[in-house]
């Protein structure tokens, strides 16, 4: 008789990954070839510290349980010549969980606070209680509406940025997809979502002298600075800049310095230049392997940064993430064509890049510059 059991697979980050054993063998459906195991891409937490990763894993191994009876059913229907009519329904918010708990194990901190800060609005939209069989296009559309139309859950204070409104909308439209893709729902609702549009935003950048002025400002916490002027001098992320490692730097006589760089965002690998300047700030770490940048989270900078910024005389409103935007802003500044920019940020297209020809236009600059008359008492 078949038989489908839950098991673990032990995984990095002291986390087991779930799936399921089939006996006998399955025909997997997207290689025609005969599987043993199903991977549900669901992790759990191998020795839970805190109550959040006990609940977690509760939660997680009774969804994997739901599937795992689900998947006997079906093979046995199939096996006696029974019609294939059971309907797989699970607790959506604890699957949404599980997609945002991934980014959590991934060490992708900023991406996790999103994808929280998501979930928690869909939690505050329609509950912990609703199930994928339940789910409607209905609900799709009134959590776009309820997002543009709630207060700031942190402040309690105004609505919800649109542009934040459409990231947490983003995020919903996509654990949607991966229910679907992975048989939750019966039919694919995120084909009729409407994105949320997005507000055009001013990208803040700093200019040569503003970077050597912020060079110059005492940081109690240095390596702050030393991050983020790293970051100036690359276009690095921080989440590349955190995780950059001494084996991944090499320097020889045709490319000078570079780094191996696989980006944290699209997974890419490529070989990234970087100055002589940025070079030597990675020689003021006192580490030699493994990890450049060590004992700092991205939590101790924002607090510190936004104090440094204003000891600088700096009245631009300013967050990690802006020194990126220098880096592609300057690199246009100076010439750089937008080909070259775009590999240099590790964009896969070149209109993702085009939002920092808004911000230096020379064209327009060159222009405003060309109508100029000599009047008197101006000099």
């Amino acid at each position: 008789m078949i038989n489908v059991t839950l098991r673990s697979k032990k995984i990095a980050n002291n986390m087991f990954s779930l799936y399921l054993d089939y006996y006998p063998s399955i025909i997997n459906p997207k290689t025609g070839k005969e599987s043993r195991r199903e991977f549900l891409k669901l992790k759990i937490h191998q020795n839970p510290q805190t109550e959040i990763h006990n609940s977690h894993n509760k939660e997680t191994l009774y969804l994997a349980e739901t599937i795992r009876a689900k998947r006997l059913l079906q093979l046995r229907n199939r096996e006696y010549g029974f019609k294939e009519n059971i309907n797989l329904d699970v607790n959506f918010t604890t699957f949404y969980d599980s997609i945002v708990e991934d980014y959590y194990n991934k060490g992708s901190q900023a991406n996790y606070f999103s994808w929280k800060a998501s979930l928690n609005y869909f939690k505050e939209f329609a509950g912990d209680k609703l199930t994928t069989n339940k789910l409607s296009l209905l609900h799709v559309k009134k959590y776009r509406a309820f997002l543009l139309n709630t207060e700031n859950l942190r402040t309690n204070k105004g609505k919800l940025k649109v542009n934040t409104a459409s990231s947490y909308y983003k995020n919903f439209i996509a654990v949607l997809k991966k229910a679907h893709h992975q048989n939750l729902l019966t039919s694919n609702l995120a084909l009729d979502a409407e994105y949320i549009k997005e507000e055009e935003t001013h990208r803040e950048y700093l200019t040569e002298e503003e970077l050597g002025r912020l060079w110059d400002t005492p940081l109690k916490m240095e390596k702050i600075k030393h991050l983020a002027l790293f970051s100036a001098f690359t276009g690095f992320r921080f989440s590349d800049v955190i995780n950059l490692k001494w084996e991944n730097i090499f320097s020889d006589v045709h490319q000078g310095n570079y780094v191996k760089l696989k980006e944290q965002k699209t997974g890419n690998i490529n070989n990234h230049p970087i100055s002589e300047t940025a070079f030597k700030i990675l020689n003021l770490q006192n580490t030699d392997k493994g990890l450049v940048f060590q004992d700092i989270k991205y939590s101790q900078i924002p607090r510190r940064l936004k104090q440094w910024v204003e000891d600088a005389g700096i009245t631009k409103k300013i967050s990690f993430h802006n020194f990126r935007h220098s880096y592609a802003t300057l690199q246009l500044a100076n010439g750089t064509d937008i080909y070259t920019v775009s590999k240099l940020l590790g964009h896969k297209n070149v209109s993702t890049t085009q939002i920092y020809t808004k911000v230096m236009d020379k064209n327009k600059i060159e222009a405003a510059n060309r109508i100029n008359i000599k009047l008197d008492g101006l000099s």
